[in-house]
């Protein structure tokens, strides 16, 4: 299968990028290096291009009746202006894929899902379409979105707008932006490291990259590339799905029980009602290294006798704390903080201790 571009794909070239095959598309991995685009994020501002994820659109009576059937968080709770973190049951105890919900008007929302997963979240929402009153539109291929993020975001990006931009965490603004409309510039982000993400039409793409480029100079602004991305979110704790969470994990053993709402009905709403009823067998935990060494995806996560308890889902080596970190599955019985574990480096056990997330606190 040919992999997808982004619209600025040149712009990455100009600028240097390693590109990789990532979630279909050809993206850029780094510009620099990951050390240093990782700090820039952390202490600055850096901007991404994230035009690979998908967004659709429900509009009409029905739309949140369908929303409501298709995710377990409660998106009654929305109000214009709104985004919330949800994810999508897939019948069996699994999970389709983690996504934003946006609720534009009371009849119109944008749902933002995973590149990996577009056409595989598309067919699964169609299939309960026809029981609402919704018209679905899929405009991923129509959408570019940049991620501006870093502490120093906001004193960026304020030149290029009028709306307010000490904007509360999770919430939105349809505006104009650096001489475009109808730009949505939103509170969000996958760093921790506070900011914006930026959602424009293909054609207004290049101006605004552009804009933001130069209005962030004074500010140390760098594009930064998928590395940066990996290594920020992890420190966070935040979920990768393909990693962290797939259609065999279950929410309530991934640590999403706080956005599963059994306030409405929902796929799968029985199934893991009782799961939290009942206790669950094995947790998503964190844990540092103690030993020097830094833990892979698929390595195995023993006790001290090497008897394997799990396996890593994603670690690096953490740039803010300049030690080993991961996720990953492991019994629940030695998920509290505290608790030792083992990381197997080839044939080596290397200690480390479950930790309380986010590895970074703000």
């Amino acid at each position: 299968m040919s992999l997808k571009q982004v619209p600025l794909q040149h712009i990455h070239q100009q600028l240097g990028a390693k590109i990789v095959p990532f979630a279909g598309y050809n993206m850029p991995v780094r510009y620099s290096s990951d050390l240093d685009e990782h700090h820039t994020v952390r202490n600055g501002v850096g901007i991404f291009d994230v035009s690979h994820m998908g967004e659709f659109v429900l509009k009409g009576e029905g739309a949140l009746d369908l929303i409501q059937r298709v995710s377990a968080n409660d998106a009654s709770t929305l109000f214009d202006g709104k985004v919330q973190y949800s994810y999508l049951p897939n019948g069996r105890g699994g999970i389709v894929d983690d996504l934003l919900v946006y609720r534009i008007s009371e009849v119109e929302y944008m749902l933002v899902v995973n590149a990996s997963n577009i056409d595989k979240d598309w067919t699964w929402i169609s299939q309960y379409a026809p029981d609402y009153d919704v018209q679905m539109v899929n405009i991923s291929d129509g959408m570019c979105l940049f991620a501006v993020q870093g502490p120093m975001a906001a004193k960026a990006l304020e030149t290029l707008t009028p709306a307010d931009l000490e904007m509360t965490y999770y919430t939105f603004e349809k505006t104009d932006f650096a001489g475009y409309a109808n730009v949505i510039v939103s509170a969000t982000g996958y760093t921790g490291a506070g900011g914006f993400e930026i959602y424009v039409s293909n054609h207004q793409a290049e101006g605004v990259w552009n804009a933001i480029m130069e209005a962030g100079k004074p500010y140390g602004i760098k594009p930064i590339g998928l590395g940066a991305r990996d290594t920020l979110r992890l420190e966070m704790g935040y979920n990768l799905y393909g990693n962290d969470i797939t259609d065999d994990t279950s929410p309530m053993e991934a640590g999403l029980g706080w956005v599963t709402k059994f306030t409405h009905d929902f796929i799968d709403a029985d199934v893991l009602k009782q799961e939290k009823e009942q206790g669950i067998a094995r947790k998503l935990i964190g844990f540092e290294m103690i030993d020097r060494g830094i833990p892979r995806g698929h390595y195995e996560l023993t006790n001290a006798d090497g008897h394997k308890l799990g396996e890593v889902t994603s670690g690096t080596q953490s740039p803010t704390l300049g030690k080993g970190i991961g996720l990953g599955y492991v019994p629940a019985s030695v998920s509290k903080p505290g608790s030792q574990l083992w990381v197997k480096v080839r044939d080596k056990l290397l200690k480390a201790q479950v930790v309380k997330l986010p590895f970074v606190k703000k």
